[in-house]
């Protein structure tokens, strides 16, 4: 049974689960209120299984992105199903996964930060059984690192290559190579290969983006080779977001004599957004005889207000939602959280903080205090806004919650 209990302080829960275990609940989804996040069980499992046998065959390991979720409970699970360790974006979010008992923790991120860096390496001296490893991009982070861990550290790292216009990485073959030799100088660092994000490079399936990814996945592959005779173990190459892990399965799978370690992380929930236009698993987009990945995060919101003909104000916003990579979508309407929905043919046009503004032309029956349930986009904002996640057995009624790190 898990410690963490459901309480007054967890956002939409019902006040009959207060001190309920999280692992174990047994509710109705409507007892809940609005604005409300929520999983799908079953789409979620189906999801951590679908995308570990999509890359076992491809010749690739799994070290989904943790920072998606940053829920422990859902990195456990993508473990047992056979990912070698959970990649995070920051020294903070790496001490949660290593507290969460996480083997191999990548930061794909600099991490320069003195006193973290000491942190974690003491942590790492007294559990000898897990690994950090994160990125450095020119010698000065080498410099950094070296300076702040103290003698004797295990710390590994990536030479984290990029391209112009991007995000971090070295921008040129030249500077990847004199950060790899500055880490394999260093004696307080490892090098463990290359790594580096595609997905700074493109936003869209487009003949050109699609070039610019493989050619960046191309040159990963080149630099591996180059810095082999740096690394002391077999090395790594990792990239993967979960918009074109199709084109660095291509790139890099398989390689011989090589870690190639796919990092995507949104494709546990997926979306109804900006992850359904461009996934390669999307239903809408999935070849040959993969199975495709399923929507596994829907919120619900309530009509609180019917100011003019057209318009109604929804009581989820900013605060619960996310919009950053497109508004939620609505899916359907009931009187009721989890009573049968009817069909909505209307639009989320904008949103304040702590409400949605619903639009429709034509003749819809809506009316105050009805439920809509919505579509939403980019995982990695969602997840952050909420504490403790219900978890739905895939229809109305709630089974456990999923505590949050953020």
């Amino acid at each position: 049974m898990s410690a963490r209990t459901v309480s007054w302080r967890d956002k939409s829960f019902p006040a009959d689960l207060d001190g309920r275990p999280i692992d174990d609940l047994d509710a109705p989804l409507s007892s809940f209120s609005t604005p409300l996040f929520v999983l799908d069980g079953p789409a979620l499992q189906h999801n951590i299984d679908t995308m570990a046998a999509w890359a076992q065959r491809r010749g690739l390991e799994l070290m989904p992105h943790g920072k998606t979720t940053m829920a422990p409970e859902l990195w456990r699970r993508q473990l047992a199903a056979g990912a070698t360790g959970i990649t995070v974006a920051t020294g903070w979010q790496a001490e949660v996964a290593l507290r969460a008992g996480v083997p191999t923790v990548q930061i794909a991120n600099a991490c320069t930060d003195g006193a973290l860096l000491r942190r974690i390496a003491d942590w790492l001296d007294e559990h000898p059984d897990q690994e950090v490893v994160s990125w450095a991009d020119s010698r000065e982070v080498v410099a950094r690192m070296t300076a702040e861990l103290p003698a004797g550290a295990r710390w590994g790292v990536l030479t984290e290559i990029g391209a112009a216009h991007g995000r971090t990485g070295a921008r040129d073959d030249t500077s990847a190579i004199a950060t790899a030799e500055a880490i394999a100088a260093s004696d307080r660092l490892t090098l463990r290969g290359i790594a580096g994000y595609e997905g700074a490079l493109a936003h869209d399936r487009s003949e050109v983006a699609l070039a610019a990814v493989r050619a960046f996945c191309s040159r990963m592959r080149d630099l591996v080779e180059r810095v082999r005779p740096l690394t002391p173990d077999v090395p790594w190459v990792t990239a993967g977001g979960s918009a074109f892990f199709d084109l660095v399965a291509e790139g890099i799978g398989g390689m011989p004599d090589a870690r190639a370690i796919l990092r995507s992380g949104a494709y546990l929930a997926h979306d109804s957004g900006f992850y359904r236009s461009i996934s390669p698993l999307d239903p809408d987009r999935v070849r040959d005889d993969d199975i495709p990945l399923r929507t596994a995060m829907f919120a619900y919101a309530r009509v609180v207000s019917q100011p003019e003909p057209g318009l109604a104000l929804l009581d989820g916003g900013k605060r619960d939602l996310p919009f950053d990579e497109g508004l939620p979508v609505p899916l359907g309407i009931a009187g009721e959280l989890g009573a049968p929905e009817r069909p909505l043919r209307a639009e989320i046009s904008a949103m304040n903080d702590q409400h949605a503004f619903l639009r429709w032309t034509g003749e819809q029956r809506i009316q105050v205090g009805e439920v809509v349930r919505l579509g939403l986009s980019h995982p990695c904002t969602a997840f952050d806004k909420w504490r403790l996640v219900p978890v739905t057995d895939g229809a109305a009624a709630v089974t456990e919650a999923v505590e949050t790190y953020f």
